[in-house]
């Protein structure tokens, strides 16, 4: 017989209480301190840091990019509320959020008390050179990954070079990508449910 706690669970753990919040705030603060780039840059290290323990699930994982992609506001504080949510649910996500901003916030704060005494250093400049090709790795990396993991059919390819193209072509904004592909998607379920 199941708790009442363990049904409130959020799909895709069996029980809120397998992870504790302090594990939780210690992984996100460590992404959080030792993720170069940002965003995007931290996608394979949270992937790594959850899966690794068992905490979220890999089929998972790709939902969480999704949500966290589509819902307003930064990738980074998105990916920590939606893992966070799943592992814990609201607290693991106050949690998880607070653990991944605070290194940055107090990274920022040093910067900007200090940084402007060293900005024209050449060895500040040159290590600030040497950082930009690990970030650019780091954001190309779980791009690659996500393609070759959600595309599953001919048309999943398609629309991917369809939307690269008109994204840095065609300079056209994602936003309405997502719109048409949305709108796309309803009109074919509605009409696939409509001939059933």
């Amino acid at each position: 017989m199941r708790s009442a706690r363990a049904k409130t669970a959020p799909a895709g753990i069996g029980s809120m209480d397998k992870v504790s919040l302090w594990q939780i705030f210690g992984v996100f603060v460590k992404i959080g301190a030792f993720t170069i780039g940002g965003g995007y840059a931290m996608i394979p290290v949270i992937e790594a840091e959850l899966t690794r323990r068992g905490w979220i699930d890999e089929a998972d994982f790709p939902d969480i990019i999704t949500l966290a992609q589509t819902a307003p506001g930064l990738l980074a504080v998105n990916m920590a509320i939606f893992s966070g949510y799943r592992m814990r649910g609201v607290k693991g996500s106050v949690v998880a959020t607070l653990g991944s901003v605070l290194p940055s916030f107090l990274i920022i704060l040093l910067v900007a008390m200090f940084f402007t005494n060293f900005q024209d250093n050449p060895y500040v400049v040159k290590l600030f050179m040497g950082m930009r090709p690990v970030a650019i790795a780091l954001i190309a990396v779980p791009m690659v990954r996500m393609i070759a993991k959600g595309n599953h059919s001919l048309w999943a390819w398609a629309l991917t070079l369809a939307s690269m193209v008109a994204v840095v072509l065609l300079k056209v904004s994602p936003i309405y990508i997502l719109l048409v592909v949305i709108a796309c998607s309803l009109g074919i379920t509605y009409l696939k449910e409509g001939r059933k």
